[in-house]
């Protein structure tokens, strides 16, 4: 119960970072694997074998030992405040990472910037459930180029993917694909800084219809129209 206590007292807080005013909501909070934690435990199990050891023994080595248990409990306790810290969050608005014990780190980025997701799950990883994403975004400076030892990782890759397909970012990116558009507004329509009534109006081919006239006379230098509607007018001249 202490040990829990302690932990929340190095809880990073993360709903302190939401904009509330704004609608902003945690869809998924990602702690480390707890695969993590192997190594800390080790130590502490080390340093349980050593105290033992101590007590057990009467040659004059317990001042080193002990020296060694501290450094092995020292080492162990700031190894699970380091991952407990580490969190990786996804909210309907952008992605944060937190992490930090005594100096804090947050990096935040819009849902938007999120191009591309890679999951690997190496084959430990598979039998235990844990895997590594891969960002490929303008975020990969601020600490989001790779996210490891993510629990779950295909329930969080689902999520993170229908995050960003209810901002519509995609649908919109993929209507301006189709249409050969090169705009970065995401409407699907054309370039920036217009609207959809601009565009089409802007865009759109302006057909003009004159009244049928009378053929003029055959001669060589005469021009042909094959937009008009009789027949008539779509055969050579003689």
């Amino acid at each position: 119960m202490a040990g829990i206590g302690v932990f929340r007292i190095f809880d990073p807080k993360v709903r302190r970072h939401l904009i509330s005013d704004e609608g902003e909501v945690v869809i998924d909070e990602v702690r480390q694997h707890w695969v993590v934690y192997s190594v800390p435990m080790l130590e502490v199990a080390l340093a349980a074998a050593l105290l033992l050891t101590m007590a057990a023994t009467t040659i004059g080595l317990q001042p080193v030992l002990l020296a060694i248990v501290l450094v092995l409990l020292t080492h162990a306790f700031w190894q699970f405040l380091t991952h407990h810290r580490d969190r990786f969050v996804v909210t309907n608005m952008r992605v944060m990472r937190i992490r930090g014990v005594f100096s804090q780190t947050v990096a935040t980025t819009p849902i938007a910037r999120v191009l591309d997701i890679t999951l690997k799950k190496p084959i430990i990883g598979r039998m235990l459930g844990y895997g590594h994403f891969v960002f490929e975004s303008a975020a990969q400076d601020q600490g989001f180029r790779e996210i490891r030892w993510v629990s779950r990782p295909d329930d969080r890759d689902l999520t993170i993917q229908r995050v960003i397909q209810r901002t519509g970012l995609r649908a919109s990116a993929s209507v301006d694909v189709l249409q050969g558009d090169e705009d970065s507004d995401d409407d699907g329509t054309g370039p920036i800084g217009m609207d959809s009534a601009q565009e089409v109006t802007t865009t759109a081919p302006v057909i003009t219809t004159t009244a049928p006239q009378a053929r003029p006379s055959s001669s060589p230098s005469a021009t042909k129209s094959i937009f008009n509607s009789e027949r008539g007018n779509w055969s050579d001249d003689d």
